[in-house]
């Protein structure tokens, strides 16, 4: 393990940006904060990758460089303090790099020869080529823009919407190297075919899922198909915001790093072998589960247009998170006062965290699983290693984790820092996401899944099953499920399945059933479910619209057209 130097509280946030950010993140910051990266880097072998952030070569004494740091970083803060969060304006596109006279002339094919495994990595934008080699340990998502080596950047910056602000193209301007050759050009532009489709990898998905985007993959579970207490790998739903990334078992890496900068990497083997295998059963259940009902019986939000099917239930297995910590060298009984948070970045660039209390309650079960129904998780579901917290809204459960960091900050990717809040009724312009805490515990919820009618000797004799889940977070189970088949005139309580969980607490839905005869059911079915705190459900959307479209937990309300 190296040792670190623990810089300052104002210096160290900076630098989280830029270890923790993705590129998509909310807080990238340029020149200013790749200096800081620099700076605060611990003192590495001359051989390190991380002495080629924007041409330092090595470092001086540690006690010189921060009082150095302190005085260049808020001199280039007052120069930079109005561009350095600056956007293009929003009728102006970013400049596009000119062409100048004298450029060096580069086939497309020699592009090609510099990709992510060649050591001098290039890309190109518009029908420039420029040489990234020195920026990659600067670049605030990391080795993510790898990905883009070879070929064109553009495609990656498109999702990456951050990207698209000046000061960001002026940096990559400074590493320009030349101009496409003009042979390889269409109508003056790079052809489509040569640029590399970044989630060409992904894996093929069961054709039953309802796909609501293809890239990145967005897809859930139909109603249908939710009948089961254990959902089936191939129908859990897919929640990525990039693409699926190639990880291989044998190289896999899990790096550890604490509030004091030491650092421990665990390999797949270790995680496996080395620890305890605990096994939860846990429901996951998207933020924004059932948003098209919040659009429906509100107002229009933003965001995919979710159903009653993002969400699953499923088992895990792998070692603690609090053992992993404990072996790293956090004393997890007696933690710093400092440390707050355990953040999590996923090979994707993908960043979220949650708090010190919950990854280290013995009795909170946050896993770092291996494996998922018995059988090593699926490319789409974090593979190989991905972390499960219980009892809280998926987007704190990284897929493809491979670091874990001790902060006394919250992730500053912007999946913590936005996103994933809520905000009132009133609120449906551009929101500060300072305001709002991010969303963690899940509030109960409840939905419909099937309707079934069961035809008798007659029309009397006839009767409907109504079947569904309920679920509530923080570990606290369902204690009701109230069934109303006349819009909510009157109420019946539904018979909740029994099934064998693990875990410490009660970390997964419930399934419930509910008999009717068919005669007694009007045109709405109605569901609403109460977990042991006696927290229900809102009766209707208005009250908790926001323009997310997050947590969209209001009465479920079903037509019924008999046969």
């Amino acid at each position: 393990m190296l040792a670190k130097i623990r810089p300052p509280r104002f210096i160290r946030s900076f630098r989280g940006i830029l270890l923790n950010a993705p590129s998509g993140s909310s807080n990238h910051v340029s020149s200013a904060a790749l200096f800081t990266r620099t700076i605060t880097s611990p003192i590495r072998p001359r051989s390190d990758p991380y002495y080629l952030s924007y041409g330092t070569k090595n470092h001086s004494n540690p006690v010189i460089v921060v009082g150095l740091a302190a005085t260049v970083f808020l001199t280039i803060a007052w120069q930079c303090s109005s561009t350095v969060f600056a956007e293009a304006p929003q009728d102006q596109a970013p400049k596009a790099p000119s062409q100048s006279t004298g450029s060096r002339i580069i086939r497309l094919a020699e592009v090609r020869q510099h990709g992510e495994q060649s050591g001098t990595p290039w890309v190109t934008s518009g029908t420039s080529v420029y040489d990234i080699t020195d920026w990659i340990a600067g670049h605030p998502g990391g080795n993510v823009i790898l990905r883009a080596a070879g070929g064109s950047i553009e495609p990656y910056w498109r999702i990456f919407k951050i990207h698209q602000k000046q000061d960001v193209y002026d940096i990559l301007e400074s590493y320009r190297i030349g101009e496409i050759d003009p042979q390889d050009l269409v109508e003056g532009k790079v052809r489509t075919d040569t640029i590399d489709d970044p989630f060409v990898g992904d894996p093929i998905r069961d054709p039953r899922l309802r796909t609501h985007t293809d890239k990145p993959c967005n897809a859930e579970t139909p109603a249908s198909e939710l009948s089961t207490f254990v959902t089936p790998n191939q129908l859990f739903y897919v929640r990525n915001h990039l693409w699926v990334p190639q990880l291989d078992k044998k190289s896999y890496t899990l790096v550890v790093e604490l509030l004091d900068g030491e650092e421990k990497t665990y390999t797949l083997d270790d995680l496996k072998t080395k620890f305890k295998q605990f096994k939860i059963t846990s429901t996951l259940q998207c933020s924004g589960n059932r948003r098209k009902h919040m659009s429906d019986g509100a107002r229009p939000t933003t965001g995919l247009s979710w159903e009653q099917g993002a969400i699953g239930n499923a088992e895990w297995t792998g070692p603690l998170l609090r053992e992993v910590l404990a072996d790293a060298g956090m004393p997890v009984d007696n933690p710093p006062e400092d440390a707050k948070h355990a953040q999590f970045v996923g090979a994707e660039s993908y960043g979220a965290s949650i708090s010190l209390i919950k990854a280290i309650d013995p009795h909170g079960d946050v896993l770092l699983a291996c494996s998922m129904n018995g059988q090593d998780l699926p490319p789409d579901h974090g593979f190989p290693v991905r972390v499960i917290v219980p009892g809280h809204v998926a987007a704190r459960s990284v897929k493809w984790v491979n670091r874990v960091i001790i902060s006394d900050e919250e992730s500053t990717s912007q999946w913590q820092r936005s996103d994933y809040k809520c905000f009132g009724p009133n609120d449906d312009k551009k929101p500060d996401w300072s305001r709002a805490p991010a969303i963690q515990e899940t509030p109960v919820q409840s939905a419909v899944t099937m309707l079934r009618e069961l035809s008798g000797s007659n029309d009397r004799e006839a009767k409907v099953v109504i079947e569904g889940y309920a679920i509530s977070g923080g570990g606290r189970s369902i204690v009701r499920v109230d069934v109303s088949t006349d819009d909510g005139k009157t109420w019946d309580q539904a018979e909740i399945e029994r099934h064998a969980i693990s875990g410490s607490k009660d970390w997964s839905w419930k399934r419930w059933r509910y008999t009717a005869p068919k005669g007694s059911i009007g045109s709405i079915v109605v569901v609403k479910a109460v977990d042991e705190a006696y927290n229900c459900q809102p009766e209707t959307y208005g009250p908790i619209y926001n323009m997310r479209g997050n947590l969209a937990t209001a009465w479920h309300r079903v037509p019924f057209e008999p046969r």
